[in-house]
């Protein structure tokens, strides 16, 4: 079991238990331009959760495994957050998340007229570094740090 999925009332020896709440020590929250199109959304949402997988592997939990013994990917171990934002808010969150040392991914709008990942690191590094044109971020670190730099977001509904 990874890291941060074992808690003093989980440890990695123990079953799960389906009615006992995990405590995790990190945080996953991504951060989406609110004035984008919904397909837009949904984009920046599955490549921004697949840079925090990237960049964290220890928080990938295990194959699932069904009652045939089929065998499908893993994902995260722990929940990830979505929350809504503006330019500012997005600029605001990123200069915090730097500060704090956080894992960030970003994700700027000339990404959606790329159709690669060269391309896309190409677009990134073109853009301004002091004022993006940011259309989401993800972020992963300790959850009070994560939980400071996100507040005052209302979550993406």
């Amino acid at each position: 079991m990874p890291d941060s999925l074992m808690t003093e009332a989980n440890p990695a020896d123990a079953p799960v238990r389906f009615d006992t709440p995990i405590r995790f020590d990190t945080k996953v929250a991504l951060v989406i331009r609110a004035d984008l199109a919904v397909w837009q959304k949904l984009n920046v949402a599955a490549f921004l959760a697949t840079g925090i997988a990237a960049a964290a592997p220890d928080a990938l939990g295990e194959e699932y495994v069904d009652g045939a013994d089929r065998r499908y990917g893993r994902m995260l171990g722990q929940p990830m957050m979505i929350f809504t934002a503006d330019g500012g808010q997005l600029r605001a969150v990123r200069d915090a998340a730097l500060e704090r040392g956080l894992t960030l991914v970003p994700y700027v709008a000339a990404m959606f007229g790329t159709g690669h990942d060269a391309a896309n690191r190409a677009a990134f590094q073109a853009e301004d570094p002091n004022a993006p044109d940011l259309v989401g971020l993800a972020l992963r670190g300790p959850k009070k740090a994560v939980d400071k730099t996100v507040k005052g977001l209302a979550l993406h509904g």
